[in-house]
Protein backbone atom coordinates (compact mmCIF):
# COMPACT_ATOMS: atom_id res chain seq x y z
CA UNK A 1 0.00 0.00 0.00
CA UNK A 2 1.47 3.24 -1.00
CA UNK A 3 1.45 6.58 1.38
CA UNK A 4 -1.17 8.74 1.45
CA UNK A 5 -0.74 11.98 -0.63
CA UNK A 6 -1.23 15.00 0.81
CA UNK A 7 -3.47 18.10 -0.95
CA UNK A 8 -1.36 20.73 -1.90
CA UNK A 9 -4.20 23.24 -1.85
CA UNK A 10 -6.73 23.07 0.80
CA UNK A 11 -9.57 25.38 2.12
CA UNK A 12 -9.96 26.08 5.23
CA UNK A 13 -13.19 27.88 6.88
CA UNK A 14 -12.49 30.31 9.50
CA UNK A 15 -15.46 32.35 11.46
CA UNK A 16 -15.04 36.14 13.35
CA UNK A 17 -17.70 37.83 15.63
CA UNK A 18 -17.07 41.48 16.70
CA UNK A 19 -17.68 41.34 20.73
CA UNK A 20 -17.30 45.12 20.93
CA UNK A 21 -16.26 47.71 18.36
CA UNK A 22 -12.48 46.93 18.50
CA UNK A 23 -12.85 43.24 20.17
CA UNK A 24 -12.90 40.62 17.29
CA UNK A 25 -12.99 36.09 18.36
CA UNK A 26 -11.89 34.42 15.21
CA UNK A 27 -12.51 30.67 15.31
CA UNK A 28 -10.97 27.83 13.46
CA UNK A 29 -11.69 24.51 14.04
CA UNK A 30 -12.32 24.78 17.88
CA UNK A 31 -9.46 26.80 18.43
CA UNK A 32 -10.38 30.60 19.30
CA UNK A 33 -8.05 33.78 18.90
CA UNK A 34 -8.59 37.74 19.77
CA UNK A 35 -7.54 41.04 18.88
CA UNK A 36 -8.20 43.91 20.56
CA UNK A 37 -7.24 47.79 20.81
CA UNK A 38 -5.57 49.15 23.51
CA UNK A 39 -7.90 51.17 26.16
CA UNK A 40 -6.89 54.67 24.62
CA UNK A 41 -8.58 53.77 21.49
CA UNK A 42 -11.53 52.25 23.07
CA UNK A 43 -10.59 48.76 23.29
CA UNK A 44 -10.10 46.60 26.56
CA UNK A 45 -6.53 45.95 25.99
CA UNK A 46 -7.03 42.39 26.50
CA UNK A 47 -5.18 41.29 23.20
CA UNK A 48 -2.92 41.88 20.33
CA UNK A 49 -4.35 44.65 18.05
CA UNK A 50 -4.88 42.95 14.13
CA UNK A 51 -1.62 44.27 13.38
CA UNK A 52 0.31 43.06 15.89
CA UNK A 53 -1.73 39.51 16.08
CA UNK A 54 -0.17 39.31 12.02
CA UNK A 55 3.12 40.24 12.97
CA UNK A 56 2.88 37.86 15.79
CA UNK A 57 1.41 35.32 13.21
CA UNK A 58 4.86 35.78 11.01
CA UNK A 59 6.92 35.57 14.50
CA UNK A 60 5.15 31.76 14.56
CA UNK A 61 5.39 30.46 10.97
CA UNK A 62 8.94 31.46 10.91
CA UNK A 63 9.41 29.46 14.13
CA UNK A 64 7.29 26.37 12.66
CA UNK A 65 8.96 26.83 9.07
CA UNK A 66 12.81 27.25 10.45
CA UNK A 67 11.94 24.04 12.66
CA UNK A 68 10.78 21.69 10.36
CA UNK A 69 13.57 22.68 7.65
CA UNK A 70 16.28 22.28 10.44
CA UNK A 71 14.94 18.82 11.15
CA UNK A 72 14.73 17.50 7.26
CA UNK A 73 18.37 19.06 6.72
CA UNK A 74 19.22 16.99 10.00
CA UNK A 75 20.28 19.69 11.92
CA UNK A 76 18.86 20.92 15.37
CA UNK A 77 17.47 24.77 16.43
CA UNK A 78 17.95 25.22 20.43
CA UNK A 79 16.29 27.99 22.68
CA UNK A 80 15.33 29.99 19.35
CA UNK A 81 13.70 33.62 20.27
CA UNK A 82 12.82 36.01 17.56
CA UNK A 83 12.37 39.62 17.75
CA UNK A 84 9.79 41.49 15.08
CA UNK A 85 10.16 45.60 15.10
CA UNK A 86 8.01 47.03 12.09
CA UNK A 87 7.67 50.36 10.19
CA UNK A 88 3.91 50.97 10.44
CA UNK A 89 2.40 53.34 7.89
CA UNK A 90 -1.03 54.31 10.09
CA UNK A 91 -2.71 56.56 7.20
CA UNK A 92 -4.62 54.18 6.36
CA UNK A 93 -6.13 53.24 9.93
CA UNK A 94 -6.44 56.87 11.01
CA UNK A 95 -8.83 56.83 7.88
CA UNK A 96 -6.49 60.27 6.59
CA UNK A 97 -5.73 58.33 3.41
CA UNK A 98 -4.80 54.73 1.62
CA UNK A 99 -1.26 53.60 2.54
CA UNK A 100 -0.63 51.21 -0.34
CA UNK A 101 2.11 49.82 1.87
CA UNK A 102 1.39 49.62 5.32
CA UNK A 103 4.77 47.77 6.62
CA UNK A 104 7.07 49.50 4.38
CA UNK A 105 9.56 47.13 6.72
CA UNK A 106 9.54 44.36 8.86
CA UNK A 107 12.91 43.57 10.71
CA UNK A 108 13.15 40.64 12.49
CA UNK A 109 16.00 38.66 14.34
CA UNK A 110 16.25 35.22 15.19
CA UNK A 111 18.65 34.31 17.73
CA UNK A 112 19.25 30.28 18.34
CA UNK A 113 21.97 27.86 19.01
CA UNK A 114 22.08 25.44 16.38
CA UNK A 115 24.66 22.24 15.50
CA UNK A 116 24.15 22.93 11.87
CA UNK A 117 27.40 24.05 9.65
CA UNK A 118 27.65 27.20 8.00
CA UNK A 119 26.66 25.51 4.98
CA UNK A 120 23.57 24.26 6.61
CA UNK A 121 22.27 27.29 8.01
CA UNK A 122 22.74 29.14 4.67
CA UNK A 123 20.42 26.51 3.23
CA UNK A 124 17.99 26.84 6.25
CA UNK A 125 18.19 30.74 5.96
CA UNK A 126 17.59 30.61 2.29
CA UNK A 127 14.65 27.67 2.25
CA UNK A 128 13.22 30.06 5.49
CA UNK A 129 12.17 32.70 2.72
CA UNK A 130 11.13 30.07 0.25
CA UNK A 131 8.95 28.21 2.12
CA UNK A 132 7.59 30.32 5.12
CA UNK A 133 3.94 31.26 3.80
CA UNK A 134 3.48 34.61 5.77
CA UNK A 135 7.00 35.50 5.03
CA UNK A 136 5.63 35.14 0.90
CA UNK A 137 2.62 37.07 1.72
CA UNK A 138 4.14 40.13 3.63
CA UNK A 139 6.71 40.28 0.85
CA UNK A 140 4.91 39.94 -2.04
CA UNK A 141 2.36 43.36 -0.49
CA UNK A 142 5.69 45.78 -1.04
CA UNK A 143 7.18 44.99 2.49
CA UNK A 144 11.25 44.86 2.62
CA UNK A 145 11.20 41.71 5.03
CA UNK A 146 14.65 41.71 7.00
CA UNK A 147 15.53 38.44 8.85
CA UNK A 148 18.97 38.49 10.57
CA UNK A 149 20.03 35.05 12.17
CA UNK A 150 22.03 34.92 15.11
CA UNK A 151 23.47 31.35 15.75
CA UNK A 152 25.91 30.46 18.77
CA UNK A 153 27.30 26.87 17.55
CA UNK A 154 25.45 24.29 20.25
Amino acid sequence: MGAIRQKTVITFPMDGRAISHAHTEANADERTMATDEPVERGGTGLAPTPTEAMVGALLGCINVISHRIAERIGISLIDMTMQAECDFDRRGVLLQEQALIPFPEIRVTINAISDGSGAQLAQLESELAMFCPLSNTIRQSGTRLVETWNITPA
